[in-house]
């Protein structure tokens, strides 16, 4: 954990240095253009720590597919998510060394969403510390394929808000190569293009908790819908869900931002859309107490919580946003500490320190 908590530290302070020698947006005096080179310091700590690693979740297998494997073209097609296969096949005909392909997936993952946290953030430090202190960057280092078509469609989140639902469903289906449940935000699209706290709100909410209770039925449709595809096999796990702790971190900034909803659309106009999606990881959320593997759908929204969480203190006023501000910190450590080192015993190793 050294390595990480080094990490979280120097990303702590190159991202607030790079909101504190910022200038306001010209355009919105809401957003502000962080300094670049502190910005370039924040991508490149992510980078090294995400891509020069050698252990965490499932990297060694990454590692072992990668080496085992020459990624035939029937090799690709026979084993889905061919986005994937290609990036890997394309790798192999220049170094059979697996360490690229981690290091290439992580720079790509990282430089997507945090470039994205960057445009949209108003407190990109504590976009960035979520990022860590959630657990996020952790995952991603775990869940490569399915993180990386995450970060591509976190790109669409620009034709989200502007309503252009081709060009956001171009996206949509170039991510689903590299992860074939990234399909499901096509028609998700039609769901978060609404106002927030709407009878829709109540209504997703209510839906969520009717599947966790009736989890054995739903889940027997949903997993029956998936039919023989490499994803199906998940209806027989006995892992258990997700820790309900889990639930009140990802359910927290919804709640606050429900609080100060009013001030949120004054400030962020586009805030709606990102209430929305992170309300999705929510429910998804709710929903893998039952079973673990609907955390995974958790990856797709939760980056927009990071957005949302970078407004937070700008909803109280004045006096209150320092201590709001404060409060995130030391809650999100506290759980990063118990998550990362007292639950999972996270051991970062690196063949380059």
């Amino acid at each position: 954990m050294t390595v990480l908590w080094i990490h979280l530290v120097f990303v702590y302070v190159c991202s607030f240095l790079s909101r504190y020698f910022s200038v306001p947006e010209l355009k919105n005096i809401n957003y502000i253009k962080p300094n670049r080179w502190m910005t370039f310091l924040v991508i490149l700590s992510f980078v090294i720590v995400s891509g020069l690693r050698r252990n965490i979740g499932d990297t060694y297998f990454y590692k072992h597919i990668y080496e085992s494997n020459e990624f035939t073209w029937d090799y690709i097609f026979a084993h889905g998510d061919i986005g994937f296969g290609i990036l890997q096949k394309i790798l192999k005909l220049f170094t059979d060394d697996s360490q690229v392909l981690i290091f290439i997936t992580a720079l790509i993952t990282n430089v997507l969403i945090i470039v994205i946290l960057y445009k949209y953030s108003r407190l990109p430090e504590l976009s960035m510390y979520v990022f860590i202190t959630s657990g996020m960057q952790i995952v991603s280092m775990n869940g490569i394929r399915q993180f990386l078509a995450a970060s591509i469609l976190f790109t669409a989140i620009k034709y989200l808000i502007e309503g252009n639902w081709i060009k956001y469903s171009l996206i949509v289906l170039f991510a689903s190569f590299f992860h074939q449940s990234a399909i499901i935000m096509i028609p998700v699209y039609f769901i978060v293009r609404r106002k927030a706290w709407t009878g829709a709100t109540l209504m997703m909410l209510l839906l969520s908790v009717f599947f966790t209770f009736g989890f054995d039925k739903f889940s027997q449709i949903l997993f029956g819908a998936m039919g023989d595809s490499h994803y199906s096999v998940y209806q027989g796990s006995t892992e258990g869900g997700a820790n309900i702790l889990r639930v009140a971190v990802y359910a927290a900034p919804v709640i606050l931002a429900y609080i100060g909803r009013e001030r949120l659309r004054e400030i962020f106009p586009q805030g709606d859309f990102i209430v929305n999606m992170s309300l999705l990881a929510v429910v998804f959320m709710i929903i893998s107490t039952q079973n673990w593997i609907f955390a995974r759908f958790t990856i797709y929204f939760g980056l927009y919580q990071l957005i949302l969480i970078s407004w937070i203190p700008k909803l109280f006023t004045e006096k209150f946003q320092r201590l709001v501000y404060y409060a995130i910190i030391i809650c999100y450590f506290i759980y990063f500490y118990y998550d990362s080192v007292i639950t999972l015993n996270i051991q970062y190793r690196s063949n380059f320190f």
